[in-house]
């Protein structure tokens, strides 16, 4: 199994399989648009940016489950990243990461690569998880963890 095997929706609405993105190194992050971590968002489209024509992307789920920090439907959170960040990376529909409604992609995130202490749970908005060409989960980063931290880890994956 790998992340090849699910299927998502475009923040429009839109079904995607994520096979759409074989072959490209990835970095999923549950996103907020108001975090004490949404400045992230700057970081993350840098990132995504700088490396889109080498193979990389972000992908961002935002998730309504850490202190209501997502509140907006998907045409807000969408007009959000675009005034505010200038977000041009693939962004999907809301969705719930933990709990008895976790999307089946982050239970599979989860269940590769574990927290702190070895937990599954996501502990807070910008949890990060980077995927390798193949589709598998590689690294798992906290939600402190600033975007350009990841880039040693991102370069060494895109060759």
């Amino acid at each position: 199994m790998s992340i090849y095997d699910f299927e998502v929706k475009t923040i429009d609405g839109q079904p995607q399989k994520l096979d759409a993105y074989r072959g490209r190194v990835l970095l999923i992050v549950n996103v907020a648009s108001k975090c004490g971590y949404t400045p992230q968002y700057a970081g993350l489209e840098a990132l995504h940016r700088k490396y889109k024509d080498k193979g990389f992307a972000v992908l961002g789920f935002p998730c309504n489950q850490f202190g209501q920090q997502e509140p907006g439907n998907e045409t807000e959170i969408k007009n959000f990243c675009a005034q505010n960040y200038n977000v041009t990376f693939p962004m999907f529909t809301k969705i719930e990461v933990n709990g008895g409604h976790t999307h089946p992609l982050y239970k599979y995130l989860k269940s590769e690569k574990k927290g702190l202490l070895g937990t599954e749970s996501i502990k807070w908005n910008f949890t990060k998880f980077l995927i390798n060409k193949n589709g598998s989960v590689v690294k798992r980063y906290a939600p402190g963890d600033a975007p350009e931290s990841i880039e040693k880890d991102l370069s060494s994956l895109l060759g």
